[in-house]
């Protein structure tokens, strides 16, 4: 098998071509990567549950809007933790090269938070958290055909992308700040046969 490029820390765009419901103008920040396949989480789909509701010690610790996000349409009774940590970019921050305990870097100052972990050993070392029911999934090759098809537009991540405040309109404002022919995809209509 030729080794694969990883896209571990980027994010994936979903184009107006994909036709899976699960993924429509879906924002998913691609948390692994590798010839094993993918896996990710949707960035912009809040649920109408607070995270206070099924992980009430976190919940001070969790970013606006407080509830809990539809990662994708796998394992969505298993949750994950995805956090932006100040500084944990190496260098001059307050964390170390592995982070504080309790948190794995995953590109960046973005990370995974062990959910199991006591929230004290990471509220002073967090800038933002976001609890995810499920993740959404990719088996070796499957990504990267979808990528082939034109499904998906891959595009940087910043830190604020996890912790979006109005994660409703994430899909058209990480498309409005590419450089290129993408800025353009953000006026695409919700209906294109209202157009």
């Amino acid at each position: 098998m030729t080794e694969v490029s990883s896209l571990t820390g980027r994010l994936l765009v979903a184009t107006p071509a994909l036709a899976d419901p699960n993924f429509d103008r879906a924002v998913v920040l691609l948390l692994d990567h590798d010839d094993e396949g993918s896996l990710g989480v949707v960035l912009n789909r809040p649920t109408p549950v607070d995270v206070s509701d099924i992980l009430g010690s976190w919940a001070p610790l969790a970013g606006e809007p407080g509830v809990v996000f539809q990662g994708g349409p796998v394992s969505l009774d298993s949750a994950l933790g995805v956090a932006v940590v100040p500084g944990g970019q190496g260098g001059a921050g307050r964390t170390t090269d592995s982070g504080p305990l309790g948190w794995r870097r995953v590109h960046g100052a973005i990370g995974l938070v062990d959910l199991e972990a006591p929230p004290e050993l990471l509220s002073r070392a967090l800038g933002s958290l976001r609890i995810f029911a499920g993740y959404a999934g990719w088996g070796p090759g499957q990504l990267e055909a979808e990528l082939a098809d034109g499904a998906w537009y891959v595009v940087d991540s910043e830190p604020g992308d996890v912790s979006s405040p109005d994660p409703e309109r994430l899909w058209r404002s990480v498309l409005r700040r590419q450089r290129n022919e993408l800025a353009m995809v953000a006026t695409y209509p919700d209906d294109p046969s209202l157009n």
